[in-house]
């Protein structure tokens, strides 16, 4: 097993140094002097000269690649006595934890991952990024936990219920949501959410009557036939009304507005929900004038359902075909042959080996949201890694760029390691 992870390590490793390499000639080579941009229209030749030495924009590419490998690496080479120098162990720009000194003046050191300044503030890299990405991870967390306990019940009880309304609906629902862009759904939500349902909004009532008129004959068909009543096919069928009744709702309307001289008042029968409450935009921090900055977690909501859409809808397709598999193996047949019940069978033996497909979509979806949903949080304007990451592209700030783009690398490369991991422990098969 250790060797298993060692090597899952080293490849990690690898993909870093190519993404690192990737990303330092692309934003090397791309239009633009950062110079002019810091120093301004009307900054002298000196001035920019001098920019241009401190930002080490006037040497060779290659030496401007070593030099900002050197930066980056946690173990890195730096010089302790000549301040002229590039790699001068400078405390403004490294964070050391230790030191080996090698020469007279070199020193081995163990540091903070230094990802330069940004053109704009002159802040850390780093310091940006650490305070913008808790905001990213928190909405992240609540959106991936959204998705998956709603995603693994739901498509548990559509494989286990296969070819019913219930599974008919859900998978509708699922191939709707993963056809939905995220900036779509994201204007869709807020508008809804955050405007028309702010205050109170009304609802036709014909469909829920419906609803309730599917429990009620299901209940009397289960009662009359003394058998027993199971909640998911009784809410099922009450969803099977539901549309039927909102199909006749919208033919009534549709008949109404084309005949205004016509009146038909089922299709005026209606009733208010309570609003929501919650704004359009908003972070998990607010500021007030007189009591300052508080915390306003009902910002969350919007947001966190809108970026847990997509993986909810892989999630119950992932679970739903999994399970139906899973059910056909010898050795379901075989408990239920020797008479464990239908809840012991699924919870204790087929959600294990139902699980590997899930943990890929969960890790590749949370790595993503990790990285900054750039749509998800301009629309809700929530402050996190993307909304930074998208305001550092409008201006141009590259070293925030890069080492945002380097963060999110980091990111999925130890969500994989942690996945192959998982897999290795789940089924040994994976670690031959």
């Amino acid at each position: 097993m250790l060797n298993f992870i060692l090597r899952k390590i080293f490849y990690g490793i690898l993909v870093l140094w190519g993404v690192v390499s990737f990303v330092f000639l692309i934003f090397s080579i791309k239009p633009g002097d950062p110079a002019r941009m810091m120093g301004g229209q009307h900054a002298t030749a000196e001035v920019i000269a001098s920019i241009n030495k401190d930002l080490g924009l006037d040497l060779p590419l290659y030496k401007q690649y070593l030099f900002y490998f050197n930066d980056i690496l946690p173990i890195s080479l730096l010089e302790n006595k000549n301040q002229e120098s590039r790699i001068f162990a400078d405390p403004s720009k490294y964070n050391i934890y230790a030191s080996v000194k090698i020469g007279d003046d070199k020193v081995l050191v163990l540091k903070e991952p230094y990802l330069r300044r940004s053109y704009q503030s002159r802040k850390k890299v780093s310091e940006i990024i650490g305070e913008a990405f808790p905001g990213t991870f928190i909405l992240a967390v609540v959106a991936m936990a959204f998705a998956l306990i709603i995603g693994l019940f739901t498509g548990i009880f559509s494989a286990l219920y296969k070819g019913s309304f219930f599974d008919n609906s859900t998978i509708f629902l699922s191939v709707l949501g993963m056809s939905g862009p995220s900036f779509f759904m994201a204007i869709l939500i807020s508008w809804l959410g955050g405007y028309v349902w702010y205050a109170s909004t009304s609802l036709p009532a014909l469909p829920f009557v419906m609803f309730v008129f599917g429990l009620i004959i299901y209940s009397y068909r289960r009662y009359k036939e003394k058998k027993k009543i199971w909640i998911l096919s009784m809410i099922s069928l009450g969803f099977k009304y539901f549309f039927i009744g909102l199909f006749i709702w919208s033919i009534l309307a549709l008949v109404q507005f084309l005949f205004p001289g016509l009146s038909l008042s089922i299709v005026d029968i209606s009733f208010a929900l309570p609003g929501t409450g919650l704004e359009m935009t908003g972070s998990l921090y607010e500021y007030d004038v007189f009591t300052g900055k508080y915390l306003s977690l009902q910002n969350l909501i919007l947001p966190a359902i809108t970026l847990g859409i997509r993986p909810l809808a892989v999630i119950v397709q992932l679970t739903r075909s999994s399970m139906i598999e899973v059910m056909d193996q010898d050795y379901i047949r075989t408990a239920k042959a020797k008479g464990l019940n239908k809840t012991e069978i699924v919870w204790k033996h087929a959600i294990k080996n139902t699980l590997n497909p899930i943990i890929t979509a969960v890790s590749g979806w949370f790595a993503s949201m990790l990285a900054g949903a750039v749509f998800v949080e301009y629309v809700f304007g929530w402050k996190g890694l993307g909304l930074e990451l998208f305001d550092s592209l409008i201006k141009d700030d590259l070293p925030v760029v890069m080492g945002s783009v380097l963060f999110i690398a980091a990111i999925f490369v130890i969500m994989n390691i942690i996945v192959d991991i998982l897999y290795g422990i789940l089924d040994p098969r994976v670690r031959m």
